[in-house]
């Protein structure tokens, strides 16, 4: 596949506030169907990008009318916020359930970061500093964009794919990270999870290879993870596992319990909830800025 120019692209281009979304950017082909991004560029940017993965479950529904990742309510509430604060923001739709199993939801938000690193310049951001927020599977989604290490591949004759995959700050809300003992895989794995005594089956270095626990290490980037205490879907004791292995590898990270809040991106049933969408963005302003 040639480079895409996004200079030689019709996008639809509108305001909303503090500032511009940018429409249906293709950052990748996956057999003749495109990968689509929008951009929410700030009025005043603070030349910082951050990638934002929609949680679906990794399924969008097959109709041809079905609503997209990339702009749905979740994208938007937390896309306005990080754009309010200067950041520019990238919402991505990904190859999803029931059509695509993992790895395609992987493979695809790591395109994405590579399309968004190699055209920084464009987009009048850091390259060096790419930050990365999601939430349920999108958490898990950028979660595995923080703690697999993303080489490009240097002999790859398109230059994107040459490009690093890794991000270098994280926020994650309610994110199955440990398919192996934690969260249910079988749907987005596409098999059983295996028995505790088996270690050596596809079966198991699938479910270990697909869990972002299993590729923590000390150059990781910070996290920051939310999780609501009553969460049904995905359970908190996810979180607690990540925060702990994440503490003993050394990395910054932190734990943000929500006290009666049920599974969602707005923390339904919370009790006295703090105030998520900022302390998403000063994680980000302190660790991927560095203010």
């Amino acid at each position: 596949m040639r480079p895409v120019s996004l200079l030689a692209l019709a996008i639809p281009l509108f305001a909303a506030g503090k500032f511009t979304i940018q429409q249906n950017i293709p950052y990748g082909m996956y057999s003749g169907a495109a990968l689509l991004l929008d951009v929410y560029k700030p009025q005043v940017p603070n030349g910082y990008g951050i990638i934002y993965v929609s949680g679906s479950g990794w399924t969008t529904p097959l109709a041809y009318s079905a609503p997209e990742l990339k702009s749905n309510g979740q994208s938007k509430q937390y896309a306005t916020a990080l754009a309010n604060a200067g950041y520019t923001v990238f919402t991505v739709n990904h190859r999803s359930l029931p059509r695509f199993r993992y790895p395609a939801p992987v493979e695809d938000v790591q395109r994405a970061v590579r399309f968004i690193r190699h055209n920084a310049a464009q987009f009048g951001i850091n390259p060096a500093k790419i930050g990365a927020s999601g939430g349920s599977s999108g958490g898990h989604l950028v979660s595995m964009l923080g703690t697999l290490d993303g080489h490009g591949i240097s002999a790859d004759p398109d230059p994107v794919e040459r490009e690093s995959a890794k991000v270098q700050c994280v926020v994650a809300r309610a994110a199955p990270v440990d398919f192996l003992t934690g969260s249910n895989g079988t749907f987005l794995l596409g098999i059983t999870r295996p028995l505790p005594a088996d270690t050596s089956s596809a079966e198991y270095r699938t479910h270990v290879e697909a869990s972002p626990v299993s590729h923590i290490t000390p150059d990781d980037p910070p996290f920051l993870l939310m999780h609501g205490d009553k969460d049904e879907s995905v359970n908190i004791s996810q979180s607690e596992e990540m925060e702990a292995r994440l503490k003993a590898a050394r990395v910054p990270v932190k734990f943000l319990r929500i006290a009666g809040a049920a599974h969602g991106p707005a923390f339904p049933g919370a009790i006295n909830p703090p105030d998520y969408l900022a302390e998403m963005v000063r994680w980000f302003d302190r660790y991927l800025i560095g203010k």
